[in-house]
């Protein structure tokens, strides 16, 4: 994977980037104006980030690996520390499946009766590979998407989700929260996987 150099991220236009940002060269982006990206973020190949009037936020320490989306009109925010896994799909915009509607963006808007909601990703939670993400949903700080789900609704923080739709299995650990404050503060890790 070959990473774009500081300057060619700079020259895609974002609203804003923070320092040691590695965007892959084969990573795609759409009204990078409305993109905001933190620090440490990284942002794999074939990744395709498209913000519509609501903008994509990334804090800091984010990753989006490969062939992941983050797509739609409404406002998409990730929070700090956030995992992203591959093939990995949030849409903050919903075509109307009713059959009431026409679909797809080669249809003017009149004819078509697209739905937008906000989506947020918090801090620290993962989301596994393959998962759809769908507008409006509200992933709390901590939450981990088993691989292969579908989230249609709020995921309540430190709470482990999976299925389709993704339904509450289990309570996840806090533990992370001390070892994030130790990578913070820059104090050695006590974890087992220490070098």
């Amino acid at each position: 994977m070959a990473m774009l150099t500081p300057e060619q991220v700079k020259a895609i236009g974002f609203a804003s980037v923070g320092k040691n940002v590695q965007i892959s060269d084969r990573a795609s982006f759409y009204g990078a104006n409305r993109i905001e990206i933190g620090n440490d973020v990284r942002i794999d190949d074939f990744c395709v980030l498209s913000a519509g009037e609501g903008g994509i936020s990334i804090g800091r320490n984010v990753h989006v690996a490969v062939y992941s989306c983050l797509i739609g009109a409404g406002r998409i925010k990730v929070f700090d520390f956030a995992n992203i896994s591959s093939r990995v799909s949030i849409y903050s915009s919903n075509d109307d499946y009713s059959g009431e509607w026409m679909t797809n963006p080669t249809v003017p808007f009149g004819y078509t009766n697209v739905s937008h909601a906000p989506v947020v990703v918090g801090s620290h939670a993962i989301i596994g590979s393959g998962c759809v993400v769908l507008p409006g949903v509200t992933i709390g700080d901590g939450v981990a998407i088993g691989s292969l789900s579908m989230v249609r609704g709020d995921c309540e923080p430190f709470t482990v989700y999976g299925g389709v739709p993704a339904k509450r299995i289990k309570e996840r650990s806090r533990t992370l929260l001390d070892v994030a404050d130790d990578f913070l503060a820059g104090r050695p890790c006590r974890g087992k996987n220490v070098i």
